[in-house]
């Protein structure tokens, strides 16, 4: 009777540590395709996107920088004709479709957040984009008088918080799959510049 006893006991024993163990899996499993979910989808966009757009204008400032180095957006003296009408072209060519394609990867793909409550710098950029709409549709109606988005763009935060989320996911998704947390994060931190 005590070896029949026994023997119940281990085999649930054996099947409560595999069904925890099975769990446990699961649950790790649906952890890395949320995350994987949220860098191809969410973060890994913002991330790409923006460094695009950051390049490309740091390109910009340095073609049609002022003797002392400072844009012409920047500067005391007025942008001259020539220079609008090339801010017009790079704005409308490259600077107002990656803004824009970063915003909708917000609007779309918001329910891959990170955090409960939508990011300031993020509610930042939709209001930036709907700024520089305007003054892209005054610019097809011949309407010159304006050259920027009357909302800032947030740039050092917006940048701060996608590199910062980037690379967190980065580190979880190498966690999930076994790979050594600390040695990615410094590639990570390698790659995004820190």
């Amino acid at each position: 009777m005590a070896t029949v006893i026994v023997t119940v006991g281990l085999a649930f024993i054996g099947y409560l540590a595999t069904y925890l163990n099975g769990l446990r899996l699961a649950q790790r499993q649906a952890r890395l395709t949320r995350v994987n979910q949220q860098l191809s989808d969410f973060y890994g966009p913002l991330f790409a996107l923006m460094e695009a757009n950051s390049r490309t204008y740091n390109t910009f400032s340095d073609k049609y920088a002022r003797p002392d180095g400072r844009d012409p957006f920047r500067h005391d003296t007025p942008p001259t004709e020539q220079e609008l009408a090339e801010w017009r072209t790079w704005a409308s060519t490259v600077f107002i479709p990656n803004i824009q394609a970063m915003r909708d990867v917000v609007v779309t793909k918001a329910d891959l957040l990170i955090e409960e409550e939508m990011p300031q710098a993020l509610l930042q950029l939709c209001a930036h984009v709907s700024g520089y709409e305007i003054t892209a549709a005054r610019w097809a109606q011949g309407n010159y008088g304006e050259h920027l988005s009357l909302i800032s763009f947030p740039g050092r935060e917006l940048r701060e918080y996608i590199r910062d989320r980037f690379a967190q996911l980065k580190s979880e998704q190498a966690q999930l799959l076994g790979q050594s947390g600390a040695a990615n994060r410094n590639r990570w931190a390698g790659l995004l510049g820190r």
